[in-house]
């Protein structure tokens, strides 16, 4: 039988991890949506439930966006006009009205000269860190970044790489300054780390980056990662930055979390989004987001930067509020902050599972994070509150955990 050994290395591997525990498992299938309304939010059917209807508590649709009618009309219009698909990649005739005005309005909204959008923000996040890194540059990264960071980082084949424990500004320091006299440094940062909804203390990082930048020939170069961050942090959704006040060199962010659409983005000055057209591959060689997808996202953008986008804004950090202090309040331990990914802290493996389960069991969705996604001790659940959300949704979802004896 062809792939027969292979099969039975590969059925083996997965059989492996549903042993240890660490499988992922099946995918819960969304067959009907129920739009909000009244005192209720957004309602998900799914298949194998016999039409029982779930709050969602592990959306990254922080603002609700992918399910607002003028963003729907936008896609429907943009496909009518241009059709479904981009048809190539953007060199040879993938490029649309829509693409270039997209990438025009998000560096707009960011203060950068020049913006470039991509298929994902996994994708952007590899195109941009690769093709930066030479055999003469130091590579520094937080422990704690996402697996796209992670996975670009074994791409790339710099003269070193360093990883510093989370958040540590002193570690931060110590290695840029053993790699002075290197050609360049990156150092490479989530914005919003989203396994904890934690922030990256960005003013230090760009004070420590400038105050070593004249120590390596072709500087210190800051790349962010905020896509849990773009949308849901910051007064009028600026994410990390406006949150910290500072500006990053180079800024990657997504469509597909806050916005409600799909896709990612960088931002930076026209010299690197000039070089990145050149020479990244997934830009290059992948096609780009749809029409339509750029239409929506043009849409969910002007609808953030907005009166509109700030009331929405308002509501979710009132949201988050509301339900941070009800955990607490339920004897829960979170990791509380301003973005709306909210900790619940479990701590064993065991007791989260059983706490997701109850809360399945009950009509709500939320996701159990468990080694190795997580350091062991560190187990929790993710919850992510949403602006369609309603304070009865967040009441209901509080209930639930009161009623859990596990």
């Amino acid at each position: 039988m062809p792939l027969d050994r292979l099969t039975r290395v590969l059925s083996g591997h997965v059989a492996d991890l549903v042993q240890k525990g660490t499988a992922k498992g099946g995918e819960s299938i969304v067959e009907s949506v129920r739009l909000p309304e009244a005192d209720r939010g957004p309602r998900f059917v799914l298949r194998g439930e016999r039409g029982r209807e779930f709050i969602r508590m592990n959306s990254n649709s922080y603002l609700g966006m992918g399910l607002r009618r003028e963003v729907i009309e936008a896609e429907e219009r943009a496909t009518a006009m241009y059709g479904a698909g981009p048809g190539a990649v953007r060199f040879i005739s993938g490029t649309y009205g829509p693409h270039v005005e997209l990438e025009a309005r998000l560096a707009a909204f960011h203060g950068r000269e020049a913006g470039m959008i991509f298929s994902s923000a996994y994708a952007t996040v590899i195109s941009v860190i690769t093709p930066l890194i030479t055999d003469r540059t130091i590579l520094i990264s937080d422990a704690l970044n996402h697996n796209c960071i992670i996975n670009a980082m074994r791409l790339a084949r710099p003269l070193e790489k360093i990883v510093y424990p989370h958040g540590d500004m002193g570690a931060l320091d110590t290695a840029l300054a053993r790699s002075a006299g290197a050609e360049r440094a990156v150092v490479v940062t989530d914005g919003i780390f989203s396994m904890r909804g934690d922030h990256a203390p960005l003013d230090r990082v760009m004070e420590i980056a400038r105050r070593h930048d004249s120590e390596f020939p072709e500087n210190v170069t800051v790349v962010v990662d905020d896509s849990h961050g773009v949308g849901a942090l910051g007064e009028t959704g600026r994410g990390t930055e406006e949150y910290t006040g500072t500006p990053c060199d180079i800024l990657i962010a997504t469509l597909g979390k806050a916005l409600g659409v799909n896709g990612g983005y960088v931002v930076s000055s026209a010299a690197v989004t000039a070089y990145l057209r050149e020479s990244s591959p997934m830009y290059i060689y992948s096609n780009p987001i749809t029409v339509g997808e750029a239409a929506a996202a043009l849409r969910s953008l002007e609808i953030l930067d907005s009166a509109e986008g700030r009331a929405l804004l308002d509501r979710l950090r009132h949201l988050t509020r509301r339900f941070e202090t009800g955990l607490v309040d339920l004897g829960f331990e979170i990791i509380p902050g301003e973005h709306p990914i909210v900790p619940l802290m479990v701590r064993d493996t065991a007791r989260t599972r059983a706490l997701v389960a109850h809360l399945r069991a009950n009509g709500v969705l939320a996701t159990g994070l468990a080694f190795p996604v997580v350091p062991r001790g560190d187990e929790e659940i993710r919850f992510q509150v949403n602006a369609d959300h309603t304070e009865t949704d967040i009441d209901h979802v509080l209930a639930v955990l009161g009623t859990f004896d596990g």
